[in-house]
């Protein structure tokens, strides 16, 4: 990596934390590396990083350097490709520096240079029609998927996600507000892939908007909501899907919710039980899923079909329905609440 670009990635030890976001968009890697004054990297900053300072009270211009990560991975000139490739799948990391004896930083090493992204034959759907209604004034004038996060609007996040794990072949369905999905976007050629717009003349739902596609895929595809703020990994989930000889694959996630009162339990008159706030967990249907080609043909045509009822379809077929669980960072911006927590910001309280 050109030394230009990596100083790109590098924000001073006393900025603040608005300074390190730039440095994070800059160096367009996804982290910031933090140098001090004698010019010793001593620490790493990550978008979720800030995210968490913000949530933990941090102003735009507050000092970033309570949050900076100091246990960073890190390796030496002469670390080899299988040693980093090592580290990188041992610590689930994407990026790791290369420093010199006096910790300057004189490399990176990206996990996606190092093993390339080879293009696979899947394609990709995104669901970017609905309205949003739930996250309105904020959708009154913009669709829900392309609200920014981080500078960066949510559909180009996912989208690049896509490209980055190699898929090339992308359709967008569209309906609420559809030219500015399509004017920011065009035919995907900026991006190195291939877009192609699905236009829902009335909402169809997840699944309904598959009946649009122009042919039926020759290879298992990747249907995604496109309001996800998220870093799952979607060759491990198509690997998943192919070794389970799945018919469909729906991602899942671990949710918590703690019950904010002492709870009591009973019998007859008497208590037998007592729990202080206790906390239970679901997996929920984390809004991705592979789907076998066979599924578009189960697709009604031109009426609203939620790719749910799809899969409850399959279940009573007896066909095999994965679960694969997500353990990256994953958001569903349905919510005002849910958007303000992938933002990092008090977005909920200004909203109301």
């Amino acid at each position: 990596m050109h030394k230009e670009r990596l100083n790109r990635c590098i924000a001073e030890e006393s900025a603040s934390v608005r300074e390190t976001m730039v440095a994070i968009d800059c160096g367009a890697v996804e982290i910031a590396f933090i140098r001090d004054p004698d010019g010793k990297i001593v620490g790493a900053c990550t978008d979720g990083d800030i995210r968490r300072a913000l949530l933990a009270g941090a102003e735009l211009n507050s000092a970033v350097k309570p949050f900076i990560q100091r246990n960073f991975v890190f390796v030496g000139a002469n670390a080899g490709r299988a040693e980093v490739l090592d580290l990188m799948q041992a610590r689930h990391i994407q990026q790791i520096p290369v420093l010199d004896s006096e910790h300057r930083l004189i490399g990176l090493h990206l996990m996606s240079e190092l093993i390339g992204a080879i293009e696979r034959p899947n394609w990709a759907v995104l669901m970017a029609g609905g309205k949003g209604t739930r996250l309105r004034p904020l959708t009154d004038h913009v669709p829900k998927p392309m609200i920014p996060v981080a500078g960066r609007p949510i559909l180009e996040r996912l989208l690049l996600h896509l490209i980055g794990y190699g898929l090339r072949r992308i359709f967008v369905s569209v309906n609420y507000k559809s030219h500015l999905v399509e004017e920011f976007f065009g035919d995907g050629s900026k991006y190195g892939c291939s877009i192609e717009y699905l236009r829902e003349q009335e909402p169809l739902g997840t699944g309904g908007a598959l009946g649009l596609l122009p042919e039926r895929p020759q290879h298992p595809f990747v249907v995604m909501n496109g309001d996800l703020v998220t870093g799952i990994n979607l060759a491990e989930m198509l690997n998943f899907h192919e070794r389970g000889r799945f018919d469909a694959t729906v991602a899942v996630r671990q949710y918590f919710h703690t019950v904010p009162f002492g709870t009591i339990a009973v019998n007859g008159e008497h208590i037998c039980e007592i729990a202080e706030k206790p906390t239970q967990s679901w997996l929920v249907n984390a809004g991705t899923y592979v789907l076998h080609p066979d599924f578009i043909n189960r697709v009604p045509n031109g009426r609203d079909c939620p790719i749910t009822t799809l899969l409850e379809d399959a279940i009573r077929r007896k066909e095999r329905i994965g679960a694969y669980r997500v353990l990256e960072d994953w958001t569903d911006v349905g919510r005002v609440s849910d958007l303000a927590r992938a933002m990092g910001t008090s977005l909920a309280s200004d909203a109301n």
